[in-house]
């Protein structure tokens, strides 16, 4: 058995969600964070509000954090070999800190100049997403045309699942011209940014100096990058990969069959919600599907991957 290890994105926060972790070892991660950025931290996972969470300057962290505690008590637990790590937009961010490509101060200061960036830019640029249901990539491409230069491609997460993200008042347009050429649903995501679009590269520039600072250095278990669906192998391609990555369109499909095409047989999502593993039912039903996004979930993995975990 080998298995694939991914993180969620933004969208995947609720409140509370690092509350079943305050009395596990795992949450003295949370202090460590709080050390490495200066920034009180913890009552984002414990208990701030729904509205609080919404703004991606606080959702981003809760993610990342809530992730990186579901790895820390995973992490020692697996006795199958990990072939690969990803993570979806955020979630790639998380996915090189457990991976070890960059140390965890270091990256913890990168995710908190990311949030703060695409925060900024959705206050200057608001933007939003539309998914496509029943919908592949020329379609999205093709209902971008309903608003020129106001629309982009910013997903293609699973067949028949694709994003468009741009200018909150052209996706209503792109939203009917999508309808028009087949696809079964288009429904607007709770979301004030358009992310992966060429909305954010002010973002992309704004964290420029950060990236430069951050040491990258070859991990110990092999990151997919999901801007190609290709694994880096030069540590030194990750500051240019982690700008790009914020203007380019996410292929998680790419993604998920490369780590499928490296020997992965089991896919685990790390961190809150399931999304990652719905996706991944759709790209490859034959890939064997687990979830860890709170303490409990690690005795009942330990059945669903057959001895895996200890």
């Amino acid at each position: 058995m080998s298995l694939a290890i991914t993180f969620p994105g933004q969208g995947a926060q609720t409140p509370g969600l690092g509350a079943p972790w305050r009395d596990h070892p795992a949450w003295s991660i949370v202090d460590d964070a709080e050390r490495a950025t200066g920034r009180p931290l913890a009552h984002l996972l414990l208990d701030a509000p729904a509205e609080e969470l919404a703004d991606t300057r606080h959702s981003q962290l809760a993610v990342l954090l809530a992730s990186l505690l579901a790895w820390t008590a995973l992490e020692p637990r697996l006795d199958e070999p990990v072939v690969a790590m990803a993570g979806h937009s955020l979630g790639q961010i998380t996915a090189l800190i457990a991976s070890g490509t960059v140390a965890f101060d270091h990256g913890m200061r990168l995710a908190v100049a990311r949030a703060d960036a695409s925060a900024d830019a959705q206050a200057h640029a608001p933007g939003g997403l539309v998914v496509l249901l029943g919908a592949e990539e020329d379609v999205a491409v093709a209902a971008c045309d309903a608003a020129p230069g106001r629309a982009w491609l910013a997903n293609v997460n699973a067949p028949g699942q694709v994003v468009v993200g741009g200018h909150a008042d052209g996706l209503d347009a792109v939203a009917a011209r999508a309808k028009e050429l087949g696809a079964r649903r288009a429904t607007r995501l709770p979301v004030g940014g358009a992310f992966h679009t060429p909305m954010l590269v002010e973002v992309a520039e704004a964290i420029g100096p950060v990236l430069d600072e951050t040491p990258f250095v070859v991990p110990a278990i092999p990151v997919v990058a999901n801007d190609d669906g290709a694994v880096v192998a030069d540590p030194a391609a990750w500051p240019d990969r982690l700008r790009t990555h914020l203007v380019r369109p996410v292929r998680w499909t790419d993604t998920v069959r490369t780590m499928r095409g490296l020997g992965a047989d089991t896919l685990i999502e790390v961190g809150p919600g399931s999304t990652l593993t719905g996706l991944a039912r759709r790209i490859d039903p034959e890939l064997e599907l687990a979830n860890v996004a709170v303490p409990d979930d690690l005795a009942a993995l330990g059945a669903l991957v057959h001895g895996a975990v200890r």
